[in-house]
């Protein structure tokens, strides 16, 4: 009988704790999932939820401010994520908040992130739907990091080639580093590139001085771009030197004409030049000058000793020595 109270007793505590327990528990429970409170309701769209499931945690600044009682899929694209929010926090987000996915530490469950906007905009109000950003899951990270290190693996072959090629003396990069006769070829080529460069800006200083004392007011070629007088004279002269042109190509035509008259088979200068008869009696005739030129001067020689006219040459010889005296 003892026994029976004492397990009544035990039974009786076990129970009082049981509920105790029970109630703090669904206090708890329910005030993490705002049961006990009042709250209303906003709407976010996503393309990927991440795992999100119903009962995790909202927060707005990292302040938990409610949990997520909604996650429909809609269509393939499309998922609509329904969070009920402490009505207390209602004129805390406004309309331009970002409502983004994220998990609670690294290996903790999926929760929703509202950040605050940019703009000062009006508080939300119950079932609006604010703006959402999908971040890159863990497996699209992976995918791209794959795809990154495939490349990179590309990368580094091509490049072990071209270091290759290079070592190897292939290709022009891979010659001009081995060859050093094409480098010395280089190297003086470059010089004279240099040097070239220099006597370039040699002559365009040059051609700077040259302009500048054409620019001179007291210059000529100043005096004729700037004097329509000396312009004036300048165009005749060139027009007067054109007329001369003319007329020296004139006088040259005709004096074509002539020689070619001259040379031509009844010409003169041709007669003379192919008849051998005539050259010959032309020759007889200087022979007969010149024996008459001797036969004259032995003539007038005898003349000087005749005792006729001795005193007449004598006379001339005196008049002779006297004007070259006077001289």
């Amino acid at each position: 009988m003892e026994k029976t109270t004492v397990e009544k007793i035990r039974l009786g505590v076990f129970v009082v704790l049981s509920t105790i327990l029970l109630v703090v528990a669904a206090y708890i429970i329910g005030n993490r999932q705002n049961m006990f409170g009042n709250t209303f309701v906003i709407n976010a769209v996503f393309k990927n939820v991440n795992g999100l499931q119903k009962g995790n945690n909202v927060r707005y600044s990292g302040i938990d401010i409610g949990t997520v009682n909604k996650v429909e899929m809609e269509n393939d694209t499309t998922i609509i994520v329904g969070m009920l929010i402490s009505e207390k926090m209602l004129k805390h987000i406004k309309k331009d908040a970002i409502a983004t996915i994220g998990s609670d530490g690294l290996v903790g469950s999926m929760i929703v992130n509202i950040v605050p906007g940019a703009t000062l905009a009006s508080p939300i109000q119950s079932g609006d739907t604010i703006t959402s950003y999908s971040r890159i899951g863990a497996e699209d990270m992976l995918s791209t990091l794959n795809v990154t290190n495939q490349n990179a693996a590309l990368l580094t072959a091509d490049l072990l080639k071209v270091t290759s090629a290079l070592t190897n003396g292939r290709g022009t990069f891979g010659l001009l580093l081995n060859d050093t006769i094409m480098a010395h070829n280089l190297e003086e080529t470059i010089k004279n590139l240099r040097v070239a460069s220099v006597q370039t800006n040699a002559t365009i200083k040059d051609l700077n001085l040259f302009i500048s004392a054409l620019n001179n007011e007291e210059s000529v070629a100043q005096l004729l771009l700037s004097d329509s007088v000396a312009a004036q004279k300048m165009k005749s002269i060139f027009n007067n030197l054109e007329t001369s042109g003319e007329r020296i190509s004139s006088l040259t035509t005709s004096l074509d004409s002539v020689i070619n008259g001259m040379t031509k088979e009844g010409g003169a200068i041709n007669y003379l030049a192919t008849d051998t008869t005539l050259a010959v009696r032309l020759d007889t005739i200087m022979i007969n000058i010149e024996e008459g030129t001797a036969r004259f001067n032995q003539n007038m020689e005898a003349l000087k000793h005749n005792f006729l006219t001795r005193g007449y040459f004598r006379k001339q010889e005196k008049q002779r020595k006297k004007e070259e005296k006077n001289h």
